[in-house]
């Protein structure tokens, strides 16, 4: 049981590491931060958790939310003190029972912002993926700073397609399509995979180091 969790726990590393850094980038917050945001929730939220399956950490969809606000608030350390005030109010929420008001939101709503975030975010990527690097990867608004948008800069992606991109894109893609096929036939692998989380939490950790 002690080797399984630690094969599962090299392969989180790798996964979460590079992630944690691409998403705090984004953010425009410091590299360090997104270590910290990786070792707080992969390992004193799993701790505190007391869960056998848990997705914590550095969320990809966020990048925007905390980008805009510390852009709003002015400096690092004020978002940082918004977040600990976030943070006090929702232990305070916690041990008043307070968690019934999540209730009062549509499922239809969730399922709705998340489709959308995944689906900018994808939008996002096909330049990159066509050779077209005209803007930043860590740019998640649908609307630029110059006034363009994701749609215009797919149509601008037409005339600059770049076939090393388009092989290095195709084999990434191979890859992740015959994960399953190939790699989950070696012995311990499932155990693995299945301690670093559901194969949908998997994929989803993939579309978001992107």
């Amino acid at each position: 049981m002690i080797l399984r969790d630690l094969y599962a726990s090299i392969v989180v590393f790798f996964v979460a590491l590079p992630l944690c850094l691409g998403i705090a980038m984004a953010s425009g917050a410091p590299l360090f931060s997104g270590i910290i945001a990786g070792i707080v929730g992969g390992i004193i939220v799993g701790m505190a958790s007391g869960s056998q399956l848990g997705v914590s950490g550095p969320a990809a969809g966020l990048a925007v939310i905390v980008l805009n606000a510390i852009a709003t608030l002015g400096s690092w350390e004020a978002f940082l003190l918004s977040v600990m005030l976030a943070g006090v109010l929702q232990i305070g929420m916690g041990y008043l029972r307070l968690g019934a008001i999540a209730y009062y939101f549509p499922v239809s709503v969730i399922k709705g912002m998340l489709s959308g975030i995944g689906l900018v975010i994808i939008l996002k990527q096909i330049p990159h993926a066509l050779g077209y690097d005209r803007d930043f990867e860590g740019d998640l608004a649908f609307f630029s700073p110059d006034g363009e948008s994701t749609l215009g800069y797919l149509v601008d992606t037409l005339y600059d397609v770049s076939p090393a991109a388009i092989l290095v894109t195709v084999i990434s893609m191979s890859i992740l399509l015959l994960w399953e096929m190939v790699l989950y036939k070696i012995p311990y692998f499932p155990d693995i995979a299945g301690a670093a989380g559901s194969r949908r939490n998997w994929y989803s950790a993939e579309l978001s180091f992107r």
